[in-house]
């Protein structure tokens, strides 16, 4: 017989058993519904993952994004379609995107703001497409991207903060595109970048501030291009890079002190023409653990030089290297300092390494060069078209007559021939007419050719040239008609030569001139007379000039009045000019466009308090090191900054200096400012020292002022920065620091 409680329980599992079996299929139904819903949300031909919450449209002959997309999806995947065109807000009903993959969909353009809302993504994947142009906006709104890949492209032009926007991004990727030049702060705005890839492009120049503050940067890949000479000003610009990748590419030598990299480990220059390597080249790169200069030319190498890094690792295979009795002293600092890898040196010994005479040494050439098949005399037909005694590639349309010894420029190239190096020869006069059927040319190389004259229509004929390097020269002065016929040149070089005054009117032809390098030369004036400043009106010619170098020459002051018709200057470089004094307003001609500014090693002394009037949130980079500055203007209008450097100035460390130690906790960037006074603060940064807080507007120490009283409180208040502290009564246990970091607005990184 059950008992009372018994009878209860089997009374409630009854009810519950009746009661499962009806809300079993609700609860099923419900389920069905749902999945029914969700799968409607799918696109068609599309493969959607509810749990993964992915949406894969691979191979479907897309021409637009589809709008049906599930908001919430994190992943997306577009490859194989046929985009053409990313249209501006071409994502904004997909927040929430993290991975974007859009290999192979026949991009070719990506509009401005295409990205936006983006701002949770941090893969996208463009490789395989037709970009030639990456705009200044095109990836505005992806503040939290990591990795960008525009692999097997045709990028031939990166406009100025195309990546201002991607302060996070750690790896990018631009190899396999048709990159030729790399012009000044191209990467501005990467403040954690890790990895920059710009392997088998066409590079031939890097702008010496190409890779400016990139600060972060540990490792750079630059193989597989058409860098001739180690960029040595421009990889000083990399503090943090530990590896260099510069393989294939066809350098020639090396000399002293050409690589200065403060952490540099790893060098690889393997695959490239180096007939000469320095014994001083790595002298300035102390931390150079590992070397590869294999498969080179290299007949005879040096010990290195006392005070070179402590190599572990030379690589010299594939080089013709004479075991002679030259080698003997690079055998022994080898067999002391470091393995000489696949190169297998070490077996051989001292006695072995004996030197013939000089004529049983050029016997033994003659007969080695004997053996060689002889090459046939005349080309064979599929052979591109060349001059005697130069290199011309057809694949790459590359012509190269370097370093033959030409008096006079050679004719004879391929009609489709696009970069024409003739550097390093012995010109002297460029006459008219001295490039007939070259149409095709896009970059032309005259450095280093001794040339003291260019002829009224030297140039005539080369329609499509972008790039002109005269630099290395001997130039005094330049004809207007000297550059006639040359619609579209974009980018002059006239740095190095010996240039007086400024060629005024020499421009007027020039009408898509875009960067202008005359730094390196002995301009005082820019056009006759008794001035030593820059002549006003002297760039009418060139309203569309965006880029101006005039660093290194005699200027003594700002030229203001030069400016005040360059409409469009982004970029102004003034360094290394005898400017002691910068008045106010000096900058006012172009604040409204400006955003680089180079002031940097001017023996600079004093600044107005307005000279910086008029450059606001514009201004993403100020460069005033090496300078003689004791105190700065008010920085709190530059907004925009991404890279500021007044290192090597000797700031006097006392209360007047008080807002630039403000300004600098406020803003999210690394300041290089130390103090040069007074002697006991020395070298310290102007961010960690503790002088500040005696001074008006700060918390008095305690044993100076224990209690402060109301009036004090209000002197303090009204003397603070309204930026930095809310106007009113602060509270007595409240700290200056902690009241500045409750009240400031941390700025964006960009």
């Amino acid at each position: 017989m059950k008992t009372v409680r018994e009878s209860h329980i089997y009374s409630y599992r009854r009810k519950i058993k009746m009661f499962s079996l009806p809300m079993l299929s609700v609860i099923m139904l419900l389920a069905l519904k749902f999945h029914t819903v969700q799968s409607g949300k799918c696109p068609k031909f599309c493969i959607c993952d509810n749990i993964q919450l992915t949406v894969a449209c691979v191979n479907k002959n897309l021409t637009e994004v589809p709008p049906t997309i599930d908001e919430i999806t994190v992943k997306l995947d577009l490859r194989g379609n046929d985009m053409q065109e990313l249209l501006t807000g071409a994502f904004t009903h997909t927040p929430y995107l993290t991975h974007l993959s859009l290999q192979n969909s026949n991009i070719r353009r990506v509009r401005e703001g295409a990205f936006r809302r983006l701002g949770r993504l941090v893969l996208l994947n463009l490789a395989n497409n037709k970009i030639e142009i990456l705009y200044q906006e095109s990836f505005d709104g992806l503040s939290s991207l990591k990795q960008l890949i525009v692999d097997r492209n045709r990028v031939e032009e990166i406009q100025p903060g195309a990546f201002s926007q991607l302060g996070f991004l750690n790896l990018l990727s631009l190899t396999h595109n048709q990159l030729v030049y790399i012009p000044n702060m191209a990467f501005q705005g990467l403040q954690n970048i890790k990895w920059l890839r710009l392997s088998h492009n066409s590079l031939n120049y890097l702008a010496t501030e190409a890779f400016a503050g990139l600060f972060t940067l540990t490792r750079l890949s630059l193989d597989n291009n058409e860098l001739q000479f180690f960029p040595t000003e421009t990889m000083t610009r990399l503090p943090e890079v530990t590896r260099l990748e510069l393989s294939y590419n066809p350098m020639t030598y090396l000399g002293e002190e050409s690589v200065s990299m403060s952490k540099l480990t790893h060098l690889l220059l393997d695959h490239n023409s180096l007939q000469d390597f320095s014994n001083a080249a790595i002298l300035l790169s102390p931390r150079l653990a590992h070397l590869d200069l294999s498969h080179n030319q290299l007949r005879v190498l040096q010990p290195m030089a006392p005070g070179s890094p402590k190599l572990t690792r030379l690589n010299l295979a594939g080089n013709p290297i004479y075991c002679s009795c030259y080698m003997r002293p690079l055998r022994e600092w080898a067999m002391r300092a470091c393995s000489l890898g696949w190169y297998n040196l070490e077996a051989v010994q001292p006695a072995d390494l004996r030197c013939q005479s000089q004529e049983a040494m050029l016997k033994a050439e003659l007969e080695e060069l004997s053996r060689l098949p002889t090459l046939p005399t005349t080309p064979p037909p599929d052979k591109v078209k060349c001059p005697a005694n130069c290199q011309c590639e057809a694949e790459n349309h590359h012509s190269s007559c370097e370093n033959k010894g030409f008096t006079k420029i050679p004719h004879g190239f391929s009609p489709d021939t696009r970069l024409l190096d003739l550097r390093g020869n012995h010109f002297h006069y460029i006459p008219a007419n001295s490039f007939p059927g070259t149409a095709e040319v896009v970059s032309l190389h005259l450095q280093r050719c001794k040339i003291h004259e260019v002829e009224n229509g030297a140039f005539s004929g080369m329609k499509s040239l972008v790039y002109l390097y005269l630099s290395e020269n001997d130039l005094t002065s330049l004809s207007p008609e000297a550059f006639k016929g040359l619609p579209h040149l974009t980018y002059l070089h006239l740095e190095k030569n010996r240039f007086t005054q400024f060629p005024k009117g020499a421009f007027k032809l020039l009408p898509g001139l875009l960067a202008l390098h005359m730094e390196n030369n002995a301009i005082t004036k820019l056009e006759a007379g008794i001035l030593t400043a820059v002549a006003s009106r002297a760039f009418d010619p060139a309203p569309d000039l965006d880029t101006l170098h005039l660093g290194s020459n005699k200027l003594k002051e700002v030229p203001s009045e030069a400016l005040s018709k360059a409409s469009s200057l982004a970029e102004l470089n003034l360094s290394r000019n005898p400017i002691r004094w910068i008045g106010p307003e000096v900058f006012q001609p172009v604040a409204a466009t400006l955003k680089h500014l180079y002031l940097n090693h001017m023996g600079l002394e004093k600044v107005s308090k307005d000279s910086l009037a008029g450059l606001g949130s514009g201004l993403r980079s100020l460069f005033l090191e090496g300078n003689q500055l004791e105190e700065l203007p008010d920085l709190g209008p530059l907004t925009g900054l991404e890279v500021i450097n007044l290192a090597e100035n000797p700031l006097v460390c006392d209360c007047p200096l008080l807002p630039l130690r403000k300004w600098i906790e406020q803003v999210n960037l690394k300041v290089r400012a130390t103090c040069g006074h007074p002697p006991e603060l020395r070298g310290q940064r102007v961010k960690d020292i503790h002088v500040f807080k005696s001074c008006p507007g700060e918390k008095p120490p305690p044993s100076q002022h224990p209690k402060p009283t109301k009036a004090t409180k209000t002197e303090s208040a009204l003397i603070r920065p309204p930026k930095v502290i809310k106007i009113g009564k602060p509270s007595k246990t409240a700290k200056p620091n902690t009241v500045q970091k409750s009240t400031m607005k941390k700025r964006k990184l960009v």
